[in-house]
């Protein structure tokens, strides 16, 4: 495989895909097994629109896996107990890295720059988080002492983000956190002041801890509550390796080796025009060793060259880094 990093045009990503499709086509069992059942012929797929799509809910109960590699490592989704939860098995950690760090630098800038503070309750109390994996290796790479995670001492991190107000700081949280969080600042008087230099990234979620909200509804709040109009958002998930990055409007950027179909909510291999909601399939090239082309359960709609996320499509699971629901 061409180094995925290196993409510049749509005839590279094009070709790129369709060299990916065949390759997992040949080397993914599951895969191989599921567009059989579909009667599609691999030599006559030409273009993206025609690759079949994997349904996100086969991670949940098969391994997905290139069957010339092995691993022991695997990110796990969030959920309950109780819930039959997705496994994505990692062949190449260093693809993960790479595509965290070219994404990242992209679209908010180099992780060196930043100081970097997790709110990130749900993710921390379980294992093998994608996302506690990534702002893990952004710590890392930023290498400040005043890195750190934040469980539920909201006086702790009051008290070290107004310590940092003159510095770059980049705070990751989920949705309720971020909330919760506010909360406090709220019930105590507390207000908080920092510059511009505060870039708030949220991962979506409200894991039933809060009332769902609209996107927009929950930018508006963290944007008064925070005073700045830095508050960003992430789109992944446990089955990708790649991160789409919104920088406010709920309007999201992918990365050069990632991309956005929208599909129709009631027929899977038809397409919806740009505007027009529907369902999100997901190109990721990162995938090299699973499935790069994946049918999820968000609804969403193209807009220019970016995406909006709008919710989930009924009756699906509502999980970690998926966004919220209308």
């Amino acid at each position: 495989m061409e180094n995925i990093f290196d993409i510049k045009t749509e005839h590279d990503f094009l070709a790129a895909s369709l060299r990916t499709f065949r390759c997992q086509y040949d080397n993914i069992e599951v895969y191989r097994k599921f567009v059989d059942y579909l009667k599609i012929n691999p030599e006559e797929v030409r273009t993206l629109d025609k690759i079949p799509f994997l349904p996100i809910e086969m991670f949940k109960n098969h391994q997905i896996l290139d069957k010339n590699v092995s691993t022991d490592l695997f990110f796990q989704s969030s959920g309950t107990t109780k819930m039959n939860l997705s496994k994505h098995f990692i062949a190449d950690e260093n693809i993960y890295k790479e595509s965290i760090y070219r994404s990242f630098e992209q679209f908010i800038g180099k992780p060196e720059d930043f100081i970097f503070l997790g709110l990130l309750p749900s993710y921390l109390e379980k294992q093998n988080s994608s996302l506690i994996y990534m702002v893990d290796f952004l710590m890392k790479k930023s290498g400040k002492p005043e890195n750190g995670y934040f469980l539920y001492n909201h006086e702790d991190l009051f008290k070290l983000l107004n310590d940092l107000k003159d510095k770059k700081v980049i705070l990751f949280g989920v949705s309720f956190a971020l909330l919760d969080f506010l909360d406090f600042c709220n019930s105590n008087s507390q207000t908080l002041r920092f510059s511009n230099a505060l870039t708030v990234i949220e991962t979506g979620g409200m894991k039933g801890r809060k009332e769902e909200m609209t996107k927009d509804e929950l930018l508006v709040i963290l944007q008064e509550g925070f005073k700045t109009d830095k508050i960003y958002s992430e789109y992944s998930m446990t089955e990708l390796l790649s991160q789409a990055y919104s920088l406010g409007q709920n309007e999201y950027q992918c990365p050069n080796w990632m991309r956005i179909l929208i599909r129709n909510v009631e027929d899977p291999f038809s397409y919806e025009k740009d505007g027009k909601t529907g369902a999100i399939n997901i190109i990721d090239l990162a995938n090299v060793h699973s499935c790069s082309f994946i049918a999820t359960q968000d609804l969403g709609k193209i807009a220019g060259d970016k995406f909006q996320v709008l919710g989930r499509i009924d009756h699906s699971d509502i999980r970690g880094c998926s966004l919220l629901v209308s």
